[in-house]
């Protein structure tokens, strides 16, 4: 595997995800500061939120496996998925990531690691959701146009 190969091979989503996850734990473990979320409500919403995140990764997979495209953020897509859970968002993967990193960092009681949140929302949008989003502009052109004007990028 050559260099560029294997820097795109780990330059995935999950493996920064992975990452601001290890940020997040080293941070509750090591500098907890003594703060603290409350009992039992971040144990519950971080529950809910990484289940949702993981359901709607699963889902998204599902669809393009469906449509028999890529979802390798590195590589250009056959079609262009507009239905299921892309009929409500243009990025579920990534919207199931933040909802995982952050539903861990409430429920670890990570308060000092709440700032990954948008960090890491940033780097998605800057590293991997506008080169995907050009590519499929250049790809579909008016149909990823109306695409965009029917689903947003989030939610």
């Amino acid at each position: 595997m050559t260099e560029t190969a294997s820097r795109r091979f780990f330059d995935v989503p999950p493996v920064w995800l992975v990452a601001a996850l290890l940020l997040a734990w080293m941070q509750v473990r090591h500098f907890p500061m003594g703060l603290s979320f409350g009992p039992v409500w971040a144990d519950l919403l971080g529950g809910l939120l990484v289940g949702g995140g993981v359901l709607l990764m699963s889902l998204a997979v599902m669809e393009m496996r469906r449509h028999q495209t890529s979802f390798h953020p590195h590589h250009d897509s056959a079609r262009l998925v507009q239905s299921g859970i892309f009929s409500r968002s243009r990025n579920p993967i990534y919207l199931g990531d933040m909802m995982v990193l952050t539903g861990l960092i409430l429920y670890w009681d990570a308060v000092l690691s709440l700032p990954l949140v948008p960090l890491f929302l940033w780097f998605l949008e800057r590293r991997f959701v506008i080169p995907e989003e050009n590519r499929l502009r250049r790809t579909f052109r008016m149909d990823y146009a109306r695409y965009c004007e029917k689903v947003r990028r989030w939610v």
